[in-house]
């Protein structure tokens, strides 16, 4: 069976504008007895419906519907305050409303189910004029907590849970949540129809195909059951639905153990784990070696002040999310929790809890805290800190936290990356900036400042076409420290132009020293806004590069947005020297800086490399996408071959690749690696 687009008439409501009463509102219903009927008489008023009909899971499928506004059916002897009470947090934390609907002969029960939560309520009969009334009702109070309609419809946008569900879009593509993917064994979120069915069980198969048929036929609701791939004691329900002309479907577990331990576990909020499953957690493996990281969103309550604190939760949301894939791509298995406020919790055991790799992913996930998010038409753009602790022999849980936490604090008051670390042996590893000055001075000579090469591909191929040659600083008290602290202490010591010629000395002289079977490959090394300022720079470097033996065809110099402000006029003609002499250029970092169509237009450009974090939106909002997509098609249009840094997952990787994207680094394929490495990664 082929599935394919639907017929855009069927379940579309006409959208134009932008205003409060233009756009569909969403309703979450939970009636044991008459869910569709209900959902009938939603649309009818104009809403969108998200139907349920268990309790035990209706938390998290509430959290995940972006709905606002939830209806609890009491009739027919339902009406014991119970049924709202696990649903009150979660539709507060959100800024939202309840509304209860009972049997008239039940009003006296309406304060005791206001005083536990609930917002309105509706008594019976019920009557398509009445719900409209009391829907639109309650949509004004959201707007009040939210501050306007604005902020309400932004953070509907935003807001996401822990979700199960699945849409089939137009190109024959089926998205499935994060959460789902995992549970039905898929490596990727984005399948096809065929491969989503052959996924399940066989015995159900059948089943399903029939319920896509029916509801293709229709164009209406369908629902279809199957058991989870290899646990056949677990079945998930698919409720589905025509939305803007395309089939989807919310997923819900249908055992009621199952549900009951996933909600309990959840933070209402944002969908990850609780502060007391994460407790729970890393009590279980207290004497094993575990390592936390402690997040912390900075002036948090500055934005909750412009925006409003519905888009702030909702935000939050957001957050999780990102932190979610970065850590389930780079430890599967380990914790994330929220603990209080803005703060977030991972727990790393086994190979991943060293001191190295839980700073690396520290890095990862404040550069991905760093990336703006798009509330309606306003970009926000956050910061983070993180704590790191790794466990003792003696720690108990809340003892490793409190030690994360004190980490957090000095990461805080420090400048930097903002990370810090207090390893098992009590030993703190806050980075002292005027320390690294003065160690700086003596890198050098010591050999601690090292050459790794990060691979490039083609889009279309496996072979590596070329490297970038990046900087690292290991600390004989530190560690491993990244180029962004090595280059920062640079510039603070007046230390740029040493580093920057021997980075670009060693780079060449190991590339040079490369065997045969790396003689296609090109080399591209940096330029810093400190070099093209000297007057002697190029003639300099070309004699660097030529006393070196590498070839000048094979070397790409990449200099950034921000090298280039000041005097864009001396840099173009550095640049189109350089490029008379057989060198190609590359602007690096592009989307970082304020002035980057002023570059394409004056500069002799070979390359244009978009920075990581504009790389990783293209998996984002539709609006990230055209973002993205701009600069792609209009680096093309100049003649210019197009490089993503960054790339971290198949998903950024195609869609560069659909819009014409020619190149792409890293963590995907590969780090940065020695030239012996690199040699043997080309070799294989």
């Amino acid at each position: 069976m082929v599935l394919g687009p639907i017929d855009a008439r069927q379940g579309r409501r006409q959208v134009s504008g932008d205003t409060a009463s233009d756009v569909q509102r969403s309703l979450f219903i939970l009636s044991p007895g008459d869910r569709d009927g209900l959902i009938q008489a939603t649309r009818r008023a104009g809403w969108r419906a998200i139907g349920a009909r268990r309790p035990a899971d209706a938390i998290q499928r509430y959290l995940r519907s972006d709905a606002q506004v939830a209806l609890i059916d009491m009739r027919d002897g339902g009406g014991d305050v119970d049924l709202i009470a696990p649903l009150v947090p979660a539709i507060d934390a959100g800024g939202g409303a309840l509304i209860v609907l009972i049997e008239l002969h039940d009003m006296a029960k309406a304060p005791a189910l206001l005083a536990a939560g609930a917002t309105h309520f509706i008594a019976t009969p019920l009557t398509d004029g009445a719900l409209r009334a009391t829907l639109a009702s309650a949509q004004r109070l959201i707007d009040r907590l939210g501050g306007g309609a604005a902020h309400s419809q932004r953070a509907q946008r935003i807001r996401r849970g822990d979700a199960l569900h699945w849409t089939l879009e137009p190109t024959g593509v089926v998205r499935l949540s994060d959460n789902l993917a995992r549970h039905l064994n898929l490596a990727e979120t984005a399948s096809t129809p065929a491969n989503l069915i052959r996924r399940l069980p066989r015995v159900d198969r059948r089943g399903v195909l029939l319920a896509l048929r029916d509801m293709m036929r229709a164009g209406g609701p369908g629902v279809f059951v199957h058991a989870a791939p290899d646990r056949p004691g677990d079945r998930l329900v698919h409720h589905l639905r025509i939305e803007d002309g395309v089939i989807a479907a919310d997923v819900e577990w249908l055992s009621d153990g199952h549900a009951q331990e996933e909600a309990s576990s959840r933070d209402f909020l944002t969908g990850v784990r609780s502060r007391g499953a994460a407790l729970d957690w890393l009590q279980r493996r207290t004497g094993l070696a575990t390592t936390v990281l402690l997040l912390s969103i900075s002036q948090f309550d500055r934005m909750n002040a412009a925006y409003g604190q519905v888009v702030g939760d909702a935000l939050l949301g957001r957050i999780a999310r990102r932190i979610e894939r970065m850590v389930d791509e780079f430890a599967p298995g380990a914790m994330v929790a929220r603990i209080a406020g803005t703060e977030f919790l991972v727990g790393l055991s086994g190979e991943a809890a060293t001191a190295e790799r839980a700073t690396f992913l520290a890095r990862q996930l404040i550069a991905a805290i760093g990336r703006p998010f798009s509330a309606g038409d306003h970009l926000i753009r956050l910061t983070g800190r993180c704590g790191i602790a790794q466990s003792r022999t003696e720690d108990d849980a809340t003892r490793l936290i409190r030690r994360a936490g004190t980490a957090l604090a000095d990461a805080r008051q420090g400048g930097g990356e903002g990370i810090r670390i207090l390893s098992a042996e009590k030993r703190s590893r806050q980075v002292d900036a005027d320390q690294l000055e003065t160690d700086l001075r003596l890198a050098l000579d010591r050999g601690e400042i090292g050459i790794v090469f990060q691979p490039q591909y083609p889009m279309d191929s496996e072979r590596i076409s070329g490297v970038e040659a990046l900087a690292r600083w290991n600390h004989p008290k530190y560690g491993p420290l990244s180029a962004g602290i090595l280059f920062a202490t640079a510039e603070r010591s007046d230390y740029m132009l040493p580093l920057s010629a021997h980075i670009q000395g060693e780079a060449l002289r190991q590339a040079a020293a490369w065997p045969g079977a790396l003689r296609e490959l090109r080399l591209s090394i940096n330029l810093t806004a400190a070099d093209i300022a000297q007057p002697a720079f190029m003639t300099d470097f070309l004699a660097l590069l030529d006393d070196s033996g590498f070839p000048r065809s094979r070397l790409t110099v990449e200099i950034t947005e921000s090298g280039l402000i000041e005097d864009v006029q001396a840099a173009a003609a550095l640049l189109t020297a350089l490029r008379a002499q057989g060198l190609a250029v590359a602007i690096d970092d592009f989307g970082t800086g304020y002035s980057s169509l002023a570059y394409l237009k004056s500069l002799p450009l070979d390359y244009l490399k978009i920075d990581s974090g504009l790389a990783q939106d293209i998996a984002g909002s539709a609006r990230d996408r055209i973002i993205v997509r701009g600069v792609i098609h209009m680096a093309k249009s100049l003649g210019l071959s197009v490089i993503a840094e960054g790339v971290e997952t198949e998903q950024q990787r195609d869609l560069l690749s659909r819009e014409g994207c020619d190149y792409y680094q890293g963590f995907l394929r590969s780090a940065g690696v020695s030239s012996a490495d690199l040699v043997a990664l080309m070799l294989n």
